[in-house]
């Protein structure tokens, strides 16, 4: 039900992390993310470990989801020098292409712990439906 929209992205996510190189609004960081159907909605969680919720923005545009945060560093004080500094920082970004199955018109998104979960439930024309045959007239009608 979801497509990788840009084939590099894993490369440069290696190259990103080999380099130590943060992520800028022009060449946004990948975010990791897993993707999974439960029931009847597709849920999508995403890594954003320290990103402030109102730092995080959902787009969707018909089928193409779209999600951007910012991770700022914790000390910006003149005082502060840092020792050490492995957690990336900067825009991250990921860009993914929804099956026409999904009803994106009732995404829901939720933040907890550092993960942010979208929840996109499947499309009512998309689900199974049950087609009964008519006795003697040879028409079938679709129930659902």
């Amino acid at each position: 039900m979801l497509m990788r929209t840009d084939p590099f992205r894993e490369m440069d996510r290696i190259v990103q992390q080999l380099s130590g190189t943060s992520g800028t609004w022009s060449k946004p960081s990948v975010m990791p993310m897993d993707a999974y159907r439960e029931g009847d909605a597709y849920v999508i969680a995403f890594d954003l470990p320290g990103v402030n919720p109102e730092a995080i923005d959902i787009d969707v545009e018909r089928n193409m989801l779209t999600v951007k945060a910012e991770r700022r560093p914790a000390a910006n004080a003149d005082s502060v020098k840092m020792e050490l500094s492995e957690r990336p920082l900067g825009v991250f970004s990921r860009q993914i292409m929804l099956a026409d199955t999904l009803d994106t018109e009732r995404i829901e998104a939720d933040y907890d712990a550092g993960v942010l979960t979208l929840r996109i439930p499947i499309a009512e024309r998309a689900k199974p439906r049950k087609i009964s045959i008519g006795a003697g007239s040879g028409r079938r009608q679709i129930s659902g």
